[in-house]
This record gives structure tokens, sequence and C-alpha cells, in this order.
């Protein structure tokens, strides 16, 4: 698959890098069939893809209503209507509803998972979801509250972010399966063994009833890739080397310093500075 997406080029660190879309980029496509890849998934690990509180049927409907007009689909009708949106695209789909002065995650979709599941996050406010990223609650949580209260209904929004696995696997619920692999991985595959995964993230206010839909698009390309070009190759390899601690941490890239410079050496992007090898 060609890169689609770089957001190392805008830096390595945490920001909500938020940017305007009109509707006819707000969903990007690019798989003939997501049901033929939902469907099993949500037949085999349901309480790892899906969940829902209740109350959030209608917004669910609002929001395949959505879908539909985006994509000229149905919904298959015997099935929550968010789920039923979800089976039309690529994109996972999270609903936030706000209730008592707070956002909350009331109904998702999750096939592509970063390392977490439905049932781990459903029913969580902004603050509570965010939890893991370090600073969030100081530097970002105020700014994303306001950006939920203040959308409006003409309005998409997207943004991106990325990190690296050692999996070509979208859904990839859990990391220590994946993790325990990095050692098997010889340095001179690391271009085959490691992937960019990246999320392309839209959100958009449902007028109707006033919650807001979230979407999660993955994409996944070998970091080997990078090599055919080599102006996004030196964006990646500065971003690599000049990430920062808590950024590092909270994506556990300690993890790949070894292959990742290997890699890097090899495509000719030594550097001046090379991260040392991580101790752990």
């Amino acid at each position: 698959m060609a890169l689609r997406h770089a957001p190392w080029e805008d830096g390595a660190d945490f920001a909500i890098g938020l940017a305007p879309v009109d509707e006819g980029g707000w969903l990007e496509g690019g798989e003939a069939d997501p049901a033929a890849r939902k469907d099993p998934l949500t037949a085999a690990h349901r309480d790892l893809v899906w969940a829902e509180t209740e109350g959030s049927r209608p917004g669910q409907q609002e929001a395949l209503e959505l879908v539909e007009r985006a994509t000229g689909l149905a919904g298959q009708p015997d099935l929550p209507p968010l789920l039923a949106a979800a089976r039309l695209v690529p994109d996972d789909l999270v609903l936030m509803e706000k209730a008592d002065r707070e956002w909350r995650l009331t109904a998702l979709s999750l096939t592509a998972p970063t390392f977490f599941s439905a049932g781990e996050v459903i029913g969580r406010s902004l603050a509570e979801l965010h939890g893991p990223v370090a600073g969030f609650e100081t530097r970002f949580l105020r700014r994303v509250q306001r950006i939920f209260d203040g959308l409006r209904p003409d309005l998409i929004l997207q943004r991106r972010n990325w990190t690296l696995v050692n999996s070509s696997e979208s859904f990839t619920p859990q990391a220590g399966p994946i993790r325990a692999r990095i050692g098997e991985i010889a340095p001179e595959a690391a271009g085959e063994a490691l992937f960019l995964r990246v999320e392309r993230q839209s959100l958009r206010r449902l007028p109707r009833t006033g919650g807001a839909l979230f979407t999660i698009r993955v994409w996944l390309t070998p970091l080997g890739e990078l090599a055919a070009e080599p102006a996004r190759l030196a964006a990646f390899a500065r971003a690599w080397r000049g990430a920062g601690e808590d950024f590092r941490a909270y994506k556990q890239l300690h993890l790949y310093d070894e292959l990742v410079e290997a890699f890097l050496r090899a495509a000719g992007e030594s550097g001046a500075h090379g991260r040392a090898p991580s101790p752990h």
C-alpha cells in the first residue's frame, strides 16, 4: 500500500492538530467490502469490538443516517444503528454524547483497535479516555472539551497520529503478544517486519441529537516503503530521533530503537546522532 499519510512530518509529540475537511473528504474509503473484515471479528470477539450504553440508540441512528448519505448504501436494519453504519465503511465509529456536563463515549464499533477494547472504554469521559497520555489533563483537556462543545454541524474536523508496531494486522486489541515477538526480528529485516500505523480521525456534530461522531481509519504501511521516498524518510528519521520522552514512553518506541536505527542506517539515514540502544 502506498504511503497515504505521514503525520511525523509535522513533528513527533502529542498535538491535537485538527484541520477542517469538506463533506466529500469526510470518509477516505479504500476498502472494497469493510463488512467482510468486520463481521467475523464482531462474531468472534463481540465484547472487544462492540459496546453501547442504554439510551444511545437515537444518536446511533443519526450517525447511521450520515454514513448512509455519504456512502449511498443502506445499513442492515436488524443491527444496532452504529454497528450497521460501521459495516459500510472501513473506519471505526465512536459516538460521544454529553450528559451532566461530561462528554462520554456511549457507543462504538472498534475493529482496528490500537491496544484497547470496546469494553475497556465504553462509558468513559474525555479525561478518562485520555488518561494514559502524559500531560493530557493539564495540556489538552480543556481545549478538547471546548472543541466538542463548540463543534458546529457544518464543520468536519480531521487529525492524524502515528506509532510503530511489529504487526501488519489492523485488529490489535492487546500489545503484549505483539511486542513479545520483537526479539525475533533480525535487524536486516526491520523494514519488512515493522509497520507504520497511522490513524486518520474525524469529528463532526450530530445536529439532531447533539452528540458527536468520531471516526478512526487505520492505515498500515511497511517501514521499508519509506526508503523509496527520501524526503519522508528524512522527516521520519528526524521525528524518531527527536521525539520527546513522554511521547516515546506512551507509544513504547524504545522497544524498537535498535531495529529502526538499523533500518535508517541501511537506507542511508545514519544521522549525526542516532539513539543509543535501549537498555529495556
